[in-house]
């Protein structure tokens, strides 16, 4: 008598279950990974951001970005930000096309970094007597101070450590 070989219905439900287990061990390590990548981008995208202002300042008359061709009397703007970050600039910190004889410094980045977290890239601009917000609110890719060149991440959470994203 020929008996066909094959797997029983119990020997199946075995591994199926054993599968599973692994499964839910496995896929949340997953998900912390990508967590962190995400963190270190954002890290990533702060030190760009930090050495930016750094470097415009310095040459640029010791004027941070953000101010309306470089006058510190104006209020600061997103959009002078932007434009001093991505466009070639004067050393008195007016921005033109790239490429605009006389305007020979920058530009900076290619484009402001999306905040890896909460997927924005726009940038709150602070007045030079505001102070920080308490906690961040996700309105924004970024929170920048022109008076101190301090930058943050505008981000609600924490990474797997427990260290506010906004502490950065």
């Amino acid at each position: 008598m020929n008996r066909a070989k094959a797997f029983t219905l119990v020997e199946i439900l075995i591994v199926v279950v054993i599968l599973g287990l692994l499964a839910a061990i496995v896929i949340p390590a997953f998900g912390e990974g990508a967590m962190s990548a995400r963190a270190a981008a954002l890290i990533q995208d702060l030190r760009i951001l930090q050495r930016f202002t750094l470097i415009y300042k310095s040459q640029h008359r010791e004027v941070a970005p953000g101010y309306p061709n470089g006058n510190t009397s104006s209020t600061p703007t997103e959009s002078a930000f932007v434009n001093q970050a991505t466009q070639s600039s004067t050393s008195t910190g007016q921005t033109a096309a790239i490429g605009t004889s006389g305007y020979n410094r920058g530009p900076y980045l290619a484009k402001i970094p999306t905040n890896p977290v909460n997927n924005l890239n726009t940038v709150q601009i602070l007045e030079d007597s505001s102070p920080f917000p308490e906690d961040a609110d996700n309105s924004h890719g970024w929170i920048y101070k022109p008076a101190t060149g301090e930058v943050r991440a505008d981000c609600t959470g924490s990474d797997t450590g427990g260290n506010a994203y906004y502490a950065y």
